[in-house]
């Protein structure tokens, strides 16, 4: 099941990743040059802030080192099609979600495996990243994530009536791969590991606070800088939901450390629904800003 794991996952990522793309279109970026305060700041969020809270987390919680590094992982991997299904349901800038989203799948091919080496340098110095070269790294997110995701927008420009005709059921069947990739990481975990109720528990609770603590920045932050209500929350979901199924990849496929994945695992199987909620306590119950 391993093997068939390992040779299904970046499949799955890849056509999640080009799912994407068919949301995207070339005037998503343009929306960067136009109206780039709120997309510039999502960005920075994600970017910036995420990352930050990250390796916060993962330096004061009492984790061994592969949980530490899982924590990181989560934080420096963008937000994916759960974050702008996320937003669409809460009626907020779906257009500016999934423009972050678009840039930050771009940008990642530089971050994360400058991040993910900053992270082992930090908590497992000896570790099997120090084996695996920036290189390898950087083709392994331009061949999963960048190549399926241009393709997306490619397909979407040349062929808008494809694309239009195949975005309905791509709404069904993206959370479905990504159910699919969740529930097969689970199986694998089970299968090969003892750990037990208290290691999952010590999993979830800096998983919790990463998830909880970067929406309230995302949201408060946005308001400091007077953007709209609107685009308060729909940021505070952007930082809130990471794409889990695209660090299970790189924690499998790339990695290749026993228990890396499962902090991706853990905190893919609750937060689309405490980003939700999150975000719809933000939106309805949150005066707007005068």
């Amino acid at each position: 099941m391993q093997i068939l794991f390992d040779n299904l996952l970046p499949i799955t990522i890849a056509i999640i990743m080009f799912g994407i793309g068919l949301n995207l279109s070339f005037d998503d970026f343009k929306r960067v040059f136009t109206f780039p305060k709120a997309i510039i700041y999502g960005l920075v969020g994600q970017l910036v802030v995420l990352p930050l809270i990250g390796f916060l987390l993962a330096y004061l919680v009492p984790l061994e080192p592969a949980y530490k590094i899982g924590i990181v992982l989560i934080a420096i991997c963008p937000g994916g099609t759960s974050s702008n299904i996320v937003t669409y349901m809460l009626k907020g800038r779906v257009a500016l979600s999934v423009s972050i989203t678009a840039f930050n799948s771009f940008l990642i091919v530089l971050t994360i495996p400058i991040l993910l080496r900053l992270a082992f340098y930090l908590f497992e110095p000896s570790g099997t990243f120090a084996e695996l070269t920036l290189y390898q790294t950087f083709f392994e997110v331009i061949y999963t994530v960048l190549i399926p995701v241009v393709g997306g927008i490619l397909i979407g420009h040349f062929f808008p009536a494809f694309a239009k005709n195949i975005q309905p059921l791509l709404r069904y069947i993206l959370p479905g791969l990504l159910f699919a990739v969740f529930l097969l990481a689970i199986l694998l975990e089970n299968a090969n590991s003892t750990k037990s109720l208290q290691e999952y528990w010590d999993i979830f609770v800096p998983a919790f606070l990463l998830n909880f603590s970067v929406i309230l920045i995302g949201f408060y932050s946005s308001r400091l800088i007077n953007l709209p209500h609107e685009d308060q929350y729909t940021i505070a979901v952007e930082m809130g939901l990471q794409n889990s199924a695209l660090a299970i990849f790189l924690a499998n496929n790339v990695l290749h450390m026993e228990g890396v994945s499962l902090v991706a695992v853990v905190y893919g199987s609750f937060t689309f629904f405490t980003t939700l909620f999150f975000g719809y306590v933000l939106k309805n119950y949150v005066p707007k800003a005068k």
